[in-house]
C-alpha cells in the first residue's frame, strides 16, 4: 500500500509528450488532392469522352429537349410561341396524311432493309474468296455509298424517266412498252426502293466482309473434320458469328429508312400525290412550307420515340439470342 502511494503520478503534459506531436486535420486542399488521387482511375475515362459528350449535348441532346419544348406550343417562326399543351399530339391521331406518310415509310423500310442485308451478305460471301479482280469489284459495289445522295437521285431520275429514260429505252428494245416509273403511284415507290438498294448494298457488303474476315479459320477446320457441308458451315458457324454485324446493319438500316429525305425529294418530290411522301418529308413540309413548327416538332418527337423503341426491342432480342447461344 505504501509503495502504491509513493509511485509518482504522471501529468497530462507528460502523457502528451509520450504520444508524440499532435497531428492536425488535413486542409481542404489536401483533402481535395487525396480525393482526386483516389478517383483518378475513375475520372480518366470521363475526361476522354468529355469532348464527345459536349458535342453530343450541343448538337443532339439540347436540340431534342428544345424540340419537345416547341412541340407543346404553336409557333410559325415569326410570332411568339404560344403554349397549347398536347394539342399537337392529339392532332396527329386524326391527320390522314401523317398516317399515310408513316405507312409509306414502313413499307419503304420493309422493302429496303431486309433486301439490302441479304444482297450485301451474298456479295460479301462471293467477294471473300480468291477471285480475279476482287478489289475492283469491291470498289465498284461500294462506290454508290460515297456518292452524294443528291447526285445519286439525279442519276436515278434520269434512268427512270418516263419519256427519255434509259430503262424505258431498253424495255422498248425487247418489245415492252414504256413504264411510268416516277409518275405512277404503282411504280414510283418501287423505283425508290431499287435506287435505295443500289446505294445501301455496298455498305452492307463492306460490314459483312469485315465480319467474315474476323472469323477464325479454326472454326471451319473443326466443322470440316466433323463432316459439315458448306450449308451447315454457313448455318451453324458463319451466320451465328455474323449476328453482331447483322444487328448493327439492321438498326442503321431502319434509322436510315425512317430518315430518308434527299433521295425522295429529288426523284419524286413525294408524289405522285402522296404515294411516296415519307415521314421526314412530311415534317419538312409542315415546318417550312406550312410554317407549323410546333406540329412538325411533335411529329419529330413521335419519330424519335418510334426509332428508340425499335432499337431497344432489337437490342433486347439480340441479347436474349446471345444468352441462349
Amino acid at each position: 500500500h505504501r509503495d502504491l502511494h509513493s509511485f509518482p503520478t504522471r501529468r497530462s503534459s507528460d502523457l502528451e509528450n509520450l504520444r508524440g506531436p499532435a497531428v492536425g486535420r488535413p486542409s481542404a486542399a489536401d483533402a481535395r488532392r487525396y480525393w482526386l488521387q483516389a478517383k483518378r482511375s475513375q475520372l480518366t475515362p470521363y475526361l476522354f469522352i468529355a469532348p464527345n459528350m459536349a458535342l453530343f449535348s450541343v448538337f443532339v441532346f439540347f436540340p431534342l429537349l428544345y424540340a419537345f419544348y416547341i412541340s407543346l406550343r404553336e409557333w410559325s417562326l415569326i410570332d411568339t410561341p404560344r403554349y397549347i399543351g398536347l394539342e399537337n399530339y392529339a392532332r396527329l391521331a386524326s391527320d390522314t396524311l401523317f398516317w399515310q406518310s408513316l405507312s409509306n415509310t414502313a413499307v419503304y423500310s420493309i422493302a429496303t432493309v431486309p433486301m439490302s442485308l441479304a444482297i450485301g451478305l451474298v456479295l460479301a460471301l462471293a467477294l471473300n474468296r480468291d477471285l480475279f479482280g476482287r478489289t475492283i469489284l469491291r470498289s465498284v459495289f461500294f462506290l454508290p455509298v460515297v456518292i452524294s445522295n443528291v447526285a445519286t437521285a439525279v442519276i436515278a431520275a434520269w434512268l427512270f424517266n418516263d419519256n427519255y429514260g434509259v430503262i424505258n429505252a431498253l424495255l422498248q428494245q425487247v418489245g415492252i412498252g414504256p413504264v411510268a416509273w416516277l409518275s405512277s403511284p404503282r411504280w414510283a415507290l418501287f423505283s425508290l426502293v431499287v435506287t435505295s438498294l443500289w446505294v445501301r448494298i455496298g455498305f452492307c457488303m463492306v460490314v459483312y466482309l469485315a465480319a467474315l474476315q474476323s472469323i477464325s479459320p479454326t472454326y471451319y477446320d473443326a466443322a470440316q473434320m466433323d463432316g459439315a457441308s458448306r450449308w451447315q458451315q454457313f448455318r451453324f458457324v458463319t451466320w451465328p458469328l455474323l449476328r453482331p454485324a447483322t444487328f448493327l446493319l439492321l438498326i442503321l438500316g431502319v434509322i436510315h429508312s425512317f430518315q430518308v429525305f434527299d433521295l425522295i425529294y429529288v426523284m419524286t418530290g413525294g408524289g405522285p400525290g402522296f404515294s411516296t411522301t415519307m415521314i421526314v418529308q412530311y415534317i419538312y413540309q409542315a415546318a417550312f412550307v406550312g410554317s407549323e413548327m410546333g406540329y412538325a416538332s411533335a411529329m419529330g418527337m413521335v419519330l424519335f420515340v418510334m426509332i428508340l423503341i425499335f432499337t431497344l426491342l432489337q437490342w433486347r432480342v439480340n441479347r436474349r439470342v446471345e444468352d441462349v447461344a
